[in-house]
């Protein structure tokens, strides 16, 4: 299969071939160069990549030749589900695009008290579809062939109820627990990290209350974009494929 990877919403199958819709094309024409003949890697988030051939590059549009499938993409072991309170632009972009990297399956931007970012309606529909193409472009970098869901933003309290069968870590400073104190969580863990300004305290009980766990990450205190991919990592090497 070629070395450059692009997701398309399109059905696959070895023998079709496809006409990409307008942003891949654009990528693969204008910013990677390639040319007719020139083979790629197609996924569209059910698991699987498929090997391509170009075989026709119009100024808008690519037609392209899907050549083999390859193998599904295992489900994950542990289903890592992760809150985090909606930063400011960058962070929040950085924290979702290594929550991806680091094999996250869900992430949902949640709207706390402290939340310094607040957005109409329409304008963070806007800014929720922005983070599901982070994730998107994270999957094309690191080989994911299934995208994580980008739940559209929740308030806090909603989103703790909505699972509530799942336990959950709370990162809090002032905990004494370490992660790695705690048993096996199962098949399916939940991740909380409040916004720059953190939680509130009604926030940290009514977390406490509905099976979540205060940790710390050690005796330094992370950025809200640093601590998510510290506590992912820690989890997925207790716990998940890191093993």
């Amino acid at each position: 299969m070629g070395e450059h990877r692009i997701y398309t919403q399109l059905p696959l199958a070895a023998g079709d071939v496809v006409s990409l819709e307008e942003g891949p094309p654009h990528h693969l024409l204008k910013v990677l160069r390639l040319k007719p003949g020139a083979e790629l890697t197609l996924f569209n988030g059910n698991g699987c990549d498929y090997g391509a051939r170009i075989i026709d590059a119009g100024k808008r549009s690519a037609q392209v030749e899907i050549l083999d499938q390859g193998v599904e993409e295992a489900t994950p072991a542990l289903r890592i589900s992760l809150g985090i309170g909606i930063s400011k632009g960058e962070r929040m972009d950085f924290a979702v695009q290594k929550a991806v990297e680091l094999g996250v399956s869900e992430i949902t931007p949640l709207i706390t008290e402290r939340c310094v970012v607040r957005l109409s309606r329409e304008r963070m529909h806007k800014r929720c579809n922005h983070w599901r193409q982070v994730a998107i472009s994270a999957c094309e970098q690191s080989g994911r062939r299934r995208v994580p869901l980008v739940i559209d933003p929740m308030e806090l309290d909603d989103w703790i109820e909505s699972s509530d069968s799942t336990p959950g870590l709370l990162l809090e400073h002032r905990s004494e627990r370490v992660i790695g104190q705690l048993p096996a969580p199962g098949t399916g863990i939940r991740l909380l990290v409040g916004p720059e300004g953190g939680l509130s305290e009604e926030e940290r009980t009514f977390a406490l209350r509905h099976r979540f766990t205060g940790v710390q990450l050690g005796p330094r205190v992370l950025r809200t974009e640093t601590a998510p991919l510290a506590a992912i990592a820690a989890i997925q090497t207790l716990w998940g494929d890191f093993r």
